[in-house]
């Protein structure tokens, strides 16, 4: 049995009080001995991505900050665009009529996202700052210690995926994200000084290691989604197992329409890379068009040159490629067939 290693909790009643608190104690040292971040303070939400990292050793901070008791941490809230707090379940998420009349992507990508017990602990704001993923890196410490440590936990270590990479490749795999990014979203991050706003699209980098551009200091507490007027969402992803799992593949479409013509498109796709990525050519292969056949399959072409899977998580490297073209042009055709131009 995986056991927790020791911590503290302290948990602060407002999301500057949090931000303060990271940085009063933040610091961050590696253990190259034992290959594993020695993390003074991290940030927990629902904790279902966090404690199991922790149980293999992948984190081990001596002290945990929860926003668990943060006062309006949760709630979801149309005025004008869809505001979310962050620490919103997922559960929440996929129920809210509002979201799937009109969110329908976020709704879709919610919803599938592991079990319903894990759904309803998981919230909005963990899952878009959920960690990379890769079959190397994903395993207990006993493993790693036996098989050999990875970039990812020891950065005198080359990457165990591709040996010649300067950076880590473990897989971005937030079911949320790609749906965000074809709604237009954004995030508020707090510090101990005050906010800023940042495109979801612009919190992403190609890193596994540091894969967000958010201050050790800084803190997620609200996902803005502008105005949805006129548009239709969707999202698919591939997994191994149909009951629950981390995507392998995961595709998101919205388009809008203009009387007959589109006037306005994204795609998104996820768990091929780093980072989520909105693939601009192929959003931009719809507008004008009416989603006929050649459109799709232009869109589709555009998102299988984007995708750059690795051979770092479940299936192979051909099918998840040839996934994101399949599900592109899936995605596409259910919006056809639900537009009334």
């Amino acid at each position: 049995m995986l056991r927790l290693p020791r911590f503290r909790v302290l948990s602060p009643r407002t999301y500057r009080e949090a931000a303060t608190l990271l940085r009063e104690h933040g610091a961050a040292e590696l253990d190259r001995a034992r290959g594993t971040p020695t993390l003074r303070v991290m940030l927990v939400a629902g904790g279902t991505d966090l404690f199991p990292n922790m149980k293999r050793r992948q984190f081990a901070p001596e002290l945990l900050v929860s926003l668990a008791g943060v006062r309006d941490a949760a709630g979801i809230h149309e005025n004008g665009r869809l505001e979310i707090s962050a620490g919103t379940t997922l559960t929440a998420v996929a129920a809210d009529a509002r979201v799937r009349e009109r969110y329908t992507a976020l709704a879709q990508a919610a919803e599938v996202v592991s079990t319903p017990q894990l759904r309803n602990m998981g919230t909005i704001g963990g899952n878009v700052c959920l960690d990379t993923r890769c079959n190397w890196y994903d395993q207990s410490l006993f493993w790693r210690t036996a098989e050999g440590f990875c970039m990812k936990t020891n950065p005198e270590v080359v990457c165990r995926v591709a040996t010649s990479s300067p950076l880590c490749l473990a897989v971005a795999s937030a079911d949320t994200v790609p749906a965000l990014l074809v709604l237009g979203a954004t995030v508020h991050l707090e510090d101990a000084d005050g906010g800023r706003e940042v495109a979801l699209a612009d919190l992403y980098r190609e890193d596994g290691i540091r894969a967000w551009a958010l201050r050790q200091d800084e803190v997620l507490t609200d996902v803005t989604v502008p105005r949805a007027d006129g548009w239709r969402s969707t999202y698919l992803k591939l997994r191994d197992r149909g009951s629950f799992d981390f995507p392998i593949a995961a595709v998101a479409a919205a388009v809008r329409h203009d009387g007959t013509r589109v006037a306005e498109a994204r795609v998104a796709i996820t768990a091929l890379g780093s980072r989520p990525v909105l693939v601009a050519p192929a959003g931009a292969a719809l507008v004008g068009t009416n989603l006929e056949d050649d459109a799709i399959a232009a869109a589709a072409d555009a998102v299988h040159r984007a995708a750059r899977p690795m051979d770092n998580t479940s299936g192979t490297i051909s099918q998840r490629k040839r996934a994101a073209r399949v599900f592109t042009e899936r995605a596409l055709r259910a919006l056809r067939a639900n537009l009334q131009p």
